[in-house]
């Protein structure tokens, strides 16, 4: 199997959010109940990620790779600062119902502080071999 990641286009740059934090679409609501519009982008992988109080994930930036994660339940700190910074990273706390996007070449991690749930849906594939080929680790939030 070859692995297949596009190259960024100046165009698909442009069209990112530009926070982190993501607004979300009103959500279409009636009497059947509702509809909440999340991601209307090209992506390639979606994935549901199950997280321990006390876990820390992450700790990594992508190449190409970009990511909407949707908040279902618990709570996450996102610790997020451009590639290579030597500056502090910036936390920012999101519950269920946030929705926050990490472009590429950001280098990030995610702390639990308590038992949490939350969609992933990225532009890339999340097949091993791909996501292994993009992904770069750096250690932003010490771990044990």
């Amino acid at each position: 199997m070859s692995i297949d990641i596009k190259p960024l286009t100046q165009e698909e740059i442009d069209s990112w959010p530009k926070e982190v934090v993501v607004k979300l679409e009103k959500a279409f609501s009636d009497a059947r109940g509702d509809i909440q519009p999340l991601v209307d982008e090209d992506m390639k992988s979606a994935v549901l990620i199950s997280s321990k109080k006390g876990s820390v994930r992450g700790n990594h930036y992508h190449d190409t790779d970009w990511h909407y994660c949707y908040v279902l339940k618990g709570t996450i700190e996102y610790h997020h600062r451009p590639v290579g910074s030597d500056q502090a990273a910036e936390i920012t706390v999101l519950k269920e119902g946030d929705m926050f996007f990490t472009p590429p070449q950001v280098e990030h991690a995610m702390v639990f502080p308590e038992d949490s749930q939350f969609l992933t849906l990225g532009r890339n594939s999340r097949r091993q071999d791909v996501y292994e080929a993009d992904v770069k680790r750096v250690n932003l939030v010490e771990t044990e």
